[in-house]
């Protein structure tokens, strides 16, 4: 069964740093596109970030230059490294892995969030 495990929320003041770690099991996350995905309250779901297997990036403009998104394949592992957070970027973040099936359907695959709170 797949799972995506996220950890490393918390609450930091502005201008921190925080790094959130997804754990996958039951899927090789390497061959596949990954994604962070984050939810405020009254929001909508955005991408924040997304990694293919090949290791290209690309990053909502709210956050480009401030987080990176990897990978660790050996651990199965995804990063969101966040830095110079704000107050905005609070949200219940999510992994995603996109597997793309044999017949051309695309699944997706969610962890459970973990919460990012930045506020002094």
């Amino acid at each position: 069964q797949v799972q995506l495990v996220e950890s490393g929320g918390g609450l930091v003041q502005p201008g921190g740093s925080l790094r959130l770690s997804c754990v996958a099991s039951g899927i090789t996350i390497s061959i596949y596109d990954k994604g962070w995905y984050r939810q405020a309250p009254g929001k909508l779901r955005e991408l924040v970030a997304r990694i293919t297997s090949d290791g290209s990036t690309n990053y909502a403009d709210s956050v480009k230059g401030r987080f990176t998104i990897s990978t660790d394949n050996a651990k199965n592992t995804v990063y969101l490294q966040m830095n110079s957070l704000k107050p905005e970027d609070t949200a219940v973040y999510y992994c995603n892995t996109k597997r793309i099936t044999s017949i051309g359907s695309i699944r997706d695959y969610w962890g459970q969030g973990t919460q990012v709170t930045v506020s002094s």
